[in-house]
């Protein structure tokens, strides 16, 4: 039926594209824009521009289902190597916002970690596509210094919450290309023993008070508690039901701080509810299973090592900010995944999608003349 309505090239094209996975990301992209016209106030104009980053996304989710897992291992070095030049660039000449040196003027106003959400995780996938797994100690010592490089740059601008989203995207590979659960044991035996020395020497002021204010908001509640309050606040106040759409007082009469962006699900918490919540959730963790299926089903290990990563690092992204906005985890500034507004997020996001379904193993179709 599509063969018959399109050329030949729009038809291998959309081939390359999972009509499952893009219905639920549609779904997800309709439920972020209804929350989002909630959150804003009911001014349209927001929802407007979120609907035109979604656009753009979909354009780059469709360009990068097209590229083979050959072409994009063999592009995966110079990703990484841009990538980490830019984030010097930025440590060097980049402009500082809200006391954060994270932007790189070069006519327009790029964020570079963005792109290493990409590149590390394709490079180390690349490091290991031609390593017999599962890898060797000294494979994972290269792997994981591939990984901490970027994040330590990115932790300097500072911007921490996207640094850690770096590494777990890079480490998941690794997890992924076999590592011994004996090694994972002793890595996270050694976290433990260093996080006091890390809370107190490697932590900003400001990221150490938010460790804090975690375990102990009702100390500051018109400070650094403020957020993490007013948001149990609105999670606990929608009930099963939820008050309704546009129903939200702690929206509404704007007690609830970032309420379009970082905060965004305890709009939909109180509008909607516990039930709405669940469903939510239930249509997040489905996305997630799907990338998972699709990697399994990568057209080489660098593809499902690649494919495996990006899935999982999505998951992070759910479970980072629902945590946060619920409490259970420190405010890290991490959006809620094509919900919560913003563009840069959203390309990088379908893009990442995109690569994901691109490196499933395809059959050779073949098209007549006729």
């Amino acid at each position: 039926m599509i063969s018959a309505l399109f050329p030949p090239y729009v038809v291998r094209a959309l081939q390359r594209v999972d009509p499952v996975l893009l219905a639920a990301l549609s779904l997800l992209m309709f439920l972020g824009l209804v929350t989002l016209f909630s959150a804003g106030d009911g001014q349209i104009s927001i929802v407007y521009r979120q609907g035109l980053h979604f656009l753009v996304g979909l354009v780059f989710l469709m360009l990068f289902s097209q590229i083979q897992s050959k072409t994009l291992k063999q592009f995966a070095i110079w990703a990484y190597g841009i990538g980490l030049i830019l984030l010097i660039l930025v440590l060097l000449v980049g402009e500082t916002k809200k006391g954060a040196t994270r932007w790189l003027y070069i006519g327009v106003d790029i964020q570079p970690a963005e792109i290493m959400k990409l590149a590390v995780p394709m490079m180390v996938a690349y490091y290991f596509a031609e390593k017999p797994l599962p890898p060797r100690f000294w494979d994972i010592i290269v792997a994981l210094m591939l990984v901490f490089v970027p994040m330590l740059l990115i932790m300097k601008q500072p911007d921490l919450g996207t640094a850690l989203l770096i590494a777990l995207s890079g480490l998941f590979v690794i997890y992924l290309a076999g590592m011994s659960w004996w090694l994972i044991g002793g890595a996270l035996l050694v976290l433990a023993v260093s996080a006091p020395l890390m809370f107190h020497y490697g932590m900003h002021e400001y990221q150490r008070q938010r460790v804090l204010t975690l375990f102990n908001p009702e100390q500051d509640l018109l400070g650094t508690g403020y957020h993490i309050y007013q948001s149990k606040i609105a999670i606990g106040s929608g009930g099963f039901y939820g008050k309704g759409w546009l129903n939200g007082d702690q929206s509404r009469l704007d007690f609830l701080p970032e309420r379009h962006t970082d905060f965004i699900f305890a709009v939909f918490g109180e509008e909607f509810g516990f039930l709405g919540n669940c469903m939510l959730l239930a249509l997040y963790l489905f996305i997630i299973w799907r990338g998972l299926y699709l990697a399994s089903k990568g057209a080489d290990t660098f593809a499902r090592l690649l494919s495996g990563s990006l899935a999982l690092t999505f998951f992070i992204y759910l479970l980072v900010n629902t945590g946060m906005v619920s409490g259970l985890l420190p405010v890290v500034g991490v959006p809620l995944p094509l919900v919560s507004y913003g563009g840069t997020s959203i390309i990088t996001l379908m893009s990442a999608f995109g690569i994901l379904m691109g490196m499933k193993k395809r059959k050779r179709v073949y098209h007549s003349d006729d």
